[in-house]
């Protein structure tokens, strides 16, 4: 579907962009990807941004529309007869699918950092532990918002799906750097087959970033600040 005037600010590599494109994907709608310069912030960016001057930034008709959960929300709401939806009908089960993006980004973005340290092991271990329960928590709620389904939203990705699904990438590159297998089949046997199935979807493969390429994407930026 051709939208109208809609661009996307933001980096491959970011998984809240990630989301986004997903997003859009998922609703068919045509957009213009506006790649950031890693390290520094476009004017535009900037201007869009004033607030929190990070991206990602959906400019629909002119008007800024910031953070990820948000703009993931604001599509499914323009766009409702455009491709899958993406929050569920019920109000009971929005404000559920809402909750656990929402957990999803208060455990597992912030813990990041420190499970790639190598210098501080004891930092190191507590960030493991804390992102292994949080996905066990995960394993649980796919077992009950999925009702048996292949995702979160059922049938089709939905708005937990993308919440979580845009950080596989990482998942995948924290084994490749840190050694550490987040995604354990003996831990959480269902959100391993569920990643499965979503890396593969449609929507979702031709924007998830590879492992690899986050691996040397990482050693570039850190390249550039340690100068």
């Amino acid at each position: 579907m051709a939208a109208e005037d809609v661009k996307l600010i933001g980096l491959w590599a970011s998984p809240f962009v990630v989301r986004a494109r997903i997003a859009l994907n998922l609703k068919g709608i045509e957009y213009e990807f506006l790649e950031e310069e890693p390290g520094k912030k476009s004017e535009l960016l900037l201007k869009s941004n004033p607030v929190y001057k990070k991206f990602p930034v959906l400019i629909h008709g002119g008007k800024p529309i910031c953070e990820s959960l948000l703009i993931i929300q604001y599509i499914d709401e323009v766009w409702p007869s455009s491709g899958f939806p993406i929050l569920p009908a019920d109000a009971y089960d929005r404000a559920i699918a809402r909750f656990w993006a929402a957990y999803i980004d208060d455990t597992l973005p912030t813990e990041g950092p420190a499970l790639l340290d190598s210098a501080n092991e004891d930092r190191k271990a507590k960030a493991k532990e804390k992102v292994f329960s949080a996905l066990q928590q995960l394993e649980k709620a796919f077992v009950d918002c999925s009702k048996g389904k292949s995702f979160f939203g059922g049938d089709s990705i939905g708005f937990i799906d993308i919440a979580l699904g845009s950080l596989l990438g990482w998942l995948k590159a924290s084994k490749i750097i840190a050694g550490i297998n987040l995604l354990d089949e003996t831990k959480t046997p269902r959100l391993v087959e569920w990643a499965e199935r979503f890396c593969s979807a449609e929507a979702a493969k031709e924007v998830l970033p590879e492992a690899e390429k986050l691996v040397e994407f990482r050693k570039i930026a850190h390249a550039a600040t340690s100068k």
